[in-house]
């Protein structure tokens, strides 16, 4: 259950590209755009959630996407989740989702939880529009994944998993870009739940890959994937539910629907100082290996949907 593929990388990492540069750029603005302009945004923060929403669908159809908005309501207020879609070309019933949620915490502006996930999903889509897909590519920005509607039937990505359950669509992978731009290399950085302390590295310089035991295989073909492609660290592991933190996102809405979905993530609050708090701001973010990780995500997720030259 923790034995991984691959070797995780050590060593200086590379500079970043010319493209990569961009990409931070990018990152850097969106991350401004949600936690700076926007800041705080969830049901007790309506405007500004609704500002998101809009900011996340002019965002997308800036790259000739069409959204798609899944709309539902609780109590008086309507909520939205936002997806877009590449059709694949050949087996195009088979669906990889890649999703994150936009919304954030009581009183925290939420950068890194969870405006980086946000913003990578907007990149991510970014670099595949126009590219043609084997299996079809949804990127999907969920509302409400934090309290009160967490592990509820009103979280975003429960109500979008189950829809697709009831739609008998088959979705083979479902990746959750839930908190994943803090990095430190600080010696002691990264705590652990009880058990784990000694088969992880106590700096918390590396990107993290969780699954639950019944979707061992993905979390080890996905970091695979990661480790053939890419010069970061990374760490992996298939953990039953007793492990704190093991579904602490969307991606256990989709184990609900018995849909294949693991966790990327910085491990959050055993890593991250700030998670859940009002000091939750860009300042904290480490954008350059978080700009690495989001390009390395890119190549996986080619390895995942198969792109047709």
């Amino acid at each position: 259950m923790l034995k991984m593929p691959g070797e995780s990388y050590r060593g200086l990492l590379p500079q970043l590209t010319e493209a990569e540069i961009y990409l931070k750029y990018s990152l850097q603005q969106d991350l401004h755009k949600l936690a700076v302009e926007i800041g705080e945004r969830n049901y007790s923060n309506y405007s500004k959630l609704i500002n998101t929403t809009d900011f996340i669908a002019s965002e997308f159809s800036k790259y000739d996407y069409q959204v798609r908005r899944q709309s539902y309501q609780v109590d008086t207020q309507t909520f939205e989740n936002l997806e877009v879609e590449i059709q694949g070309s050949y087996q195009p019933e088979q669906i990889v989702v890649v999703g994150g949620h936009y919304d954030s915490v009581f009183n925290c502006p939420g950068a890194n939880d969870n405006g980086t996930g946000t913003a990578a999903v907007l990149e991510l889509a970014k670099a595949f529009a126009g590219k043609k897909t084997s299996r079809t590519l949804r990127f999907v920005e969920f509302v409400n994944e934090e309290p009160p509607f967490f592990m509820t039937p009103n979280m975003g990505s429960f109500v979008y998993a189950k829809n697709c359950r009831q739609n008998q669509e088959n979705i083979v992978a479902m990746f959750s870009l839930e908190t994943i731009g803090y990095y430190s290399d600080e010696l002691g950085s990264q705590k652990f739940p009880p058990g784990l302390d000694h088969f992880y590295p106590s700096t918390g310089n590396y990107i993290t890959f969780v699954s639950n035991m019944a979707n061992r295989k993905l979390v080890c073909d996905v970091i695979a994937s990661f480790r053939r492609h890419t010069k970061f660290p990374s760490e992996g592991a298939a953990l039953p539910g007793l492990f704190t933190g093991v579904d602490l996102s969307d991606h256990w809405a989709f184990w609900q629907q018995n849909y294949p979905a693991l966790m990327i993530t910085d491990t959050a609050f055993l890593r991250y100082p700030y998670y859940h708090q009002p000091e939750d701001t860009p300042d904290k973010i480490d954008f350059d290996r978080f700009t690495r990780v989001v390009a390395d995500l890119e190549r996986v997720i080619a390895d995942f949907v198969g792109i047709i030259q």
